[in-house]
């Protein structure tokens, strides 16, 4: 098998492969959960960063139209609130 990353050494990888094909389906979920967790995270750091003065509800908005698209995130959650 070729080496899926570059960056780790290839016994450190079929060990990683293996771990995860042994892992029960509750352990991949719960580190899927942790995954879509720190993305969350660090999707609304970057919004955050970039919009310094909006509202909780904006983020929140801003954060559905990047997971969501704006039209669907228009549909769940209506217009964008007003920044304060």
């Amino acid at each position: 098998m070729s080496a899926l990353s570059s960056d780790t050494h290839p016994k450190m990888e079929a060990l990683q492969i293996r771990l995860w094909r042994e892992a029960s389906p509750t352990r991949k979920m719960q580190a899927l959960a942790q995954l879509n967790a720190s993305a969350k995270t660090l999707a609304l750091t970057g919004l955050r960063a970039q919009f310094p003065q909006a509202s909780e509800a904006e983020l929140r908005y801003r954060l559905a139209v990047l997971l969501l698209g704006e039209e669907i995130a228009h549909k769940v959650y209506g217009d964008l609130p007003h920044a304060k």
